[in-house]
């Protein structure tokens, strides 16, 4: 993988290659699957992160493309694509779900949990619940 800091994001954006724009604080590069989607990632603190250590750049958390036909998943580190396991609908609407509430809570319009309901007591007459050592000498009694 390459990597270019940019004033701004070229319009043809080559395949296998980073594209920086601090000035915008984002990060532009084609799907490294090979599909040629256009892939965005905004930079921000409730969304992806740049770290550059003067030599290479990483990009977390991953980037999922599931809007995507390919619903390519790979993590930047270290200026190579780490391919990561693919997720199932239910994780992606998850990992959806995290990332709109670190985003509301970043701008302070998350809501906040609501407080466990207080324990029940249980109705008189009840009879408790026994465990099976309890339960087998009740056999010889």
């Amino acid at each position: 993988m390459h990597r270019e800091f940019v004033d701004l994001i070229p319009r043809e954006m080559e395949a296998d290659t980073l594209y920086i724009a601090m000035e915008f604080a984002t990060a532009s590069h084609k799907c490294f699957c090979g599909c040629g989607a256009e892939v965005v990632t905004p930079l921000s603190p409730a969304g992806w992160q740049l770290h550059f250590d003067g030599e290479t750049i990483s990009l977390t958390p991953s980037v999922g493309s599931w809007s995507l036909p390919c619903k390519s998943h790979y993590w930047i580190r270290r200026d190579t694509v780490e391919w990561a396991a693919m997720l199932s609908a239910d994780e992606i609407e998850r990992v959806r779900a995290g990332d709109r509430y670190a985003v509301q809570q970043h701008f302070g319009a998350a809501p906040r949990p609501a407080a466990p309901a207080p324990a029940q007591p249980e109705p008189k007459g009840t009879p408790k619940r026994k465990g099976i050592l309890d339960w087998i000498t009740s056999l010889w009694r």
